[in-house]
């Protein structure tokens, strides 16, 4: 717990190697409402999206995946932040 490190899970995954339609796939999977953005809620699962038996990320590494990628503060991230976060 708490070590999560976004830009390194992106490259060791190989999702900062994937095109832009392909990062957008994989911002739908993890999508859960479909309602085009990420909230904490879905952000929490995030590990158990790519390998089944993954930890739930901690509140605190919830909070900071959030604060990474929410370029525009709404408590939320779209597409665009996804992809953006993705490939920095």
């Amino acid at each position: 717990p708490d070590t999560f490190e976004p830009q390194k899970f992106f490259q060791t995954s190989g999702l900062s190697k994937m095109s832009a339609s392909q990062v957008k796939d994989v911002f739908r999977f993890i999508d859960n409402d479909q309602s085009g953005y990420l909230d904490e809620e879905e952000l929490k699962f995030f590990l158990q999206k790519f390998e089944s038996g993954a930890r739930e990320l901690t509140e605190s590494e919830t909070k900071s995946l959030m604060a990474a990628a929410d370029n525009d503060g709404d408590g939320k991230i779209g597409a665009e932040e996804f992809q953006e976060m993705v490939r920095s």
